[in-house]
C-alpha cells in the first residue's frame, strides 16, 4: 500500500513538474524584448545588431519594439 502511494504522489509530482515547465517557456516568449538599432539621425533606417549607420557612421541606439497582446 504504501508503495502505490509513493508511485501514485511521484506520478502527480513528475505530471506537474512537466506540466509547469512548459508553461514557463510559453510566458517568457511572450514576454522577450525583440529590438531593432536605429540612427538617431536617420531614423527610417532599422537594424538587427548595433553596430554604426550606413550613411553617417553615427553608433546605432536600441529602440524597443515588444509588442504587448
Amino acid at each position: 500500500m504504501k508503495k502505490s502511494i509513493i508511485i501514485l504522489c511521484l506520478a502527480v509530482w513528475s505530471l506537474g513538474t512537466i506540466t509547469a515547465c512548459s508553461n514557463g517557456d510559453k510566458a517568457t516568449e511572450k514576454h522577450q524584448k525583440k529590438s531593432k538599432y536605429t540612427c538617431t539621425m536617420h531614423p527610417d533606417l532599422s537594424f538587427d545588431k548595433p553596430g554604426v549607420c550606413s550613411k553617417c557612421g553615427m553608433e546605432l541606439v536600441e529602440r524597443d519594439t515588444t509588442e504587448e497582446k
